[in-house]
């Protein structure tokens, strides 16, 4: 884990991947005293298809148009 003051922080926006990548977790400190910790986010979970969705859900028995249309005559 590797610490750098906030001045340090700031001058090493840009690299701050690749020290995320070598040191994995850096803490950030004011006067010494720590007052943040950047970590690495975990890999991306990839988004599941609107297919793979659609056939997971139960089908209605009676279509949607039918429905609203009996709750339209109703009143």
């Amino acid at each position: 884990m590797k610490k750098l003051s906030i001045r340090e922080a700031r001058q090493s926006l840009s690299h701050l991947g690749r020290l995320l990548e070598t040191e994995g977790e850096v803490t950030i400190t004011r006067r010494g005293e720590a007052i943040a910790r950047v970590t690495p986010i975990g890999k991306r979970r990839p988004i599941p298809s609107h297919q793979d969705l659609r056939a997971k859900m139960n089908r209605m028995r009676t279509g949607s148009e039918k429905k609203i249309r009996e709750d339209r005559d109703a009143r």
